[in-house]
């Protein structure tokens, strides 16, 4: 019987010393070999929608670092394309999408879904067969809440003005996004384990600073209906969720109530209250800003979290992405001192 991966194993609940590590954006402009194959593509959208392209900037950072996992070079915004959306990603700007009032038009065909969406598959199974035996391949999506965002407001919203205001004027129209976004994003993420996946996460980037009510309505209730949507795909998915700058009150809820397997944690989570509190594995948390920063705050930092989670299912991340100033060093140094643990 082989022996299942470090990153599933914690997931499915053990403790594993030293901790599995990867990092969010460990694929990206931080790295020197990134940056000549992006000069190359022309644009961001190009590389995600390139299987080869894809697979190799996926492959970068396991080549260089040796990462527990690979996480699929890819974007959110591909469910929003798959409905019909026009995505575009501005040079020192982002996604820019035409703004939505209402679901009309949006494509429903699953059929049509997976056709908009067969690279990233092609960019799986292409990576799955790169990889040795011992490194987890990540899949993922955006959670329906942060795509809505999105696609009311037209472009990110820290406040989430267009989404909010949709919310409180139309609930019904909302609640209809939302399980439209709901069900493409589950389609996805089963497409995607098919496709070679052993762990799919769910970016709920945009979760921070919502009322209770619409925390409920829309964080928890529509990751729980995706998760139970997946789960009737396919039982067995490991599945991590990130609500990121969720209060925490609302991490914890989300850790009870959508089913997820592990959370994700934002940098200003507590990890000693999330080893004790959290049913799940938790995955997390140092400060992308520390890991800019290396040396003895590296170091303490890093040592920080490892002490506080120590004899937990501890998956070590960031608590968002790499930033692209970061020293490639660094993140050597990162993982040497967390394989040292």
């Amino acid at each position: 019987m082989k022996e299942e991966k470090k990153l599933v194993r914690v997931i499915g609940g053990e403790s594993v010393s030293p901790p599995p590590i990867w990092l969010m954006r460990q694929a990206g402009r931080y790295l020197p070999e990134y940056r000549a194959l992006r000069a190359k593509a022309g644009s961001f959208w190009a590389m995600c929608m390139n299987p080869q392209m894809a697979c190799e900037i996926t492959l970068q950072p396991i080549g260089r670092f040796g990462f527990d996992a690979a996480i699929i070079f890819s974007d959110i915004l591909v469910v929003p394309a798959a409905l019909g959306v026009k995505v575009q990603f501005e040079e020192n700007v982002g996604p820019v999408l035409p703004p939505i009032s209402d679901i009309a038009g949006l494509e429903t065909d699953q059929g049509k879904w997976a056709a908009t969406l067969a690279p990233v598959y092609e960019t799986l199974k292409l990576t799955r067969a790169k990889l040795d035996s011992h490194t987890a391949l990540i899949g993922f999506a955006g959670a329906p809440w942060t795509l809505a965002t999105y696609m009311a407001q037209g472009r990110g919203s820290p406040d989430q003005r267009a989404a909010k205001l949709w919310f409180y004027r139309d609930l019904e129209g909302f609640t209809q996004l939302l399980e439209l976004l709901g069900d493409c994003v589950a389609h996805h993420l089963a497409r995607q384990i098919e496709a070679g996946a052993d762990v799919v996460q769910i970016f709920d980037s945009w979760a921070s600073g919502l009322p209770e009510r619409m925390f409920e309505a829309c964080v928890i209730a529509p990751t729980k209906r995706v998760v139970q949507k997946l789960r009737a795909i396919h039982p067995n998915a490991r599945i991590i969720g990130f609500p990121r700058a969720a209060t925490l009150d609302g991490y914890e809820r989300y850790a009870r109530e959508t089913g997820v397997d592990a959370i994700s944690l934002d940098t200003s989570v507590p990890m000693r209250w999330a080893s004790e509190k959290l049913n799940v594995a938790i995955q997390g948390n140092l400060d992308p800003i520390a890991l800019l920063a290396g040396g003895n705050a590296l170091k303490q930092a890093v040592d920080d979290i490892l002490q506080a989670t120590r004899g937990k299912p501890f998956i070590f991340n960031l608590g968002h992405g790499v930033l692209q100033e970061t020293p490639p060093e660094h993140v050597a140094e990162l993982i040497t001192r967390v394989r040292a643990s």
